[in-house]
């Protein structure tokens, strides 16, 4: 069964986990001014996962200029991960590998099973996560999410752009929150 969907304005589940550059992203520690953009992709494997992360790096000083560090996450161990920062050719995209899929369950993501060899050519992982994409206030909690079951019709960084923008500029509260009685 699917674990139940993070709440906005509720902590996130921590992160601590291996740069393809060195050193750790630990969520809460040097985070950006405005939000760190938790982008979780399938892996290497995912030919959809490096077009939309190409797409991402393209607008990534646009994000900067907004006070938004970008984070790259995957299952993939460090190898994998880093032929996915050549094979975007990341500077303004960091990219977090070894992410065990039970952290991946409590950030609501789904779990997928391999089907052997995609349309590139490379294996699948035996298991691995499907997309999901995060923005993170400073304080840890969560402003914006969206999780999905396959690659397919994902979030535009060019909307999430302006929905940075909107945000910032009118101060806009995270929406969603209420747990009340319906």
């Amino acid at each position: 069964m699917h674990p139940l969907t993070l709440m906005p304005r509720q902590q996130v589940p921590s992160l601590d986990l291996p740069l393809t550059t060195g050193g750790r992203y630990v969520g809460g520690q040097q985070p950006g001014e405005s939000f760190d953009l938790l982008v979780f992709y399938r892996g290497l494997h995912c030919p959809i996962c490096a077009k939309y992360l190409s797409e991402l790096e393209r607008l990534g000083e646009d994000f900067k200029k907004r006070g938004v560090r970008i984070i790259a996450i995957s299952s993939d161990e460090v190898t994998r991960g880093q032929a996915m920062a050549d094979k975007v050719k990341a500077q303004r995209i960091e990219f977090a590998y070894g992410l065990d899929l039970g952290m991946a369950r409590r950030w609501g993501l789904y779990i997928s099973a391999s089907k052997g060899k995609t349309s590139i050519g490379l294996e699948e992982p035996a298991l691995f996560s499907e997309p999901g994409v995060f923005l993170i206030k400073p304080d840890q909690t969560l402003y914006y999410g969206s999780t999905q079951t396959m690659p397919f019709a994902r979030p535009s960084f060019t909307d999430l752009l302006a929905a940075v923008d909107f945000a910032i500029q009118k101060d806009y509260p995270a929406r969603g929150e209420y747990t009340g009685d319906i």
